[in-house]
């Protein structure tokens, strides 16, 4: 078992072109045994984006903290805090940062 505060992990900077002021934590992954998905923690400064983007398959996004938005099928939609999403596989996306503070938020997805 593994149990531990999400900021005794590395906050490491997403590379992908695109991505502006984002941070992401691998919580849960295969190293830790994990068979099946992982868990990461994705933190989005005030402006900040991740690139629009697509991926073979699904995963689970939960936000934490923050104001929001995501973009689906062609428009943007608001996310706060509470806010759970499911993105198919294939599905363009991405998460853009509206508020003053970061934009916090977990993301599942298959190992």
């Amino acid at each position: 078992m593994k149990i531990l505060h999400y900021e005794e992990m590395t906050a490491d900077p997403v590379r992908m072109e695109g991505a502006e002021g984002v941070t992401v934590r691998w919580l849960i992954a295969k190293e830790d045994g994990a068979p099946s998905f992982a868990m990461r923690l994705f933190e989005v400064e005030p402006g900040g984006t991740t690139p629009l983007h697509t991926h073979d398959s699904e995963h689970e996004v939960f936000i934490l903290d923050g104001e929001g938005g995501v973009w689906r099928e062609g428009k943007e939609v608001a996310v706060g805090p509470g806010t759970a999403i499911f993105v198919e596989p294939g599905e363009k996306h991405c998460f853009k940062n509206k508020g003053q503070g970061v934009l916090r938020f977990l993301c599942m997805v298959p190992i």
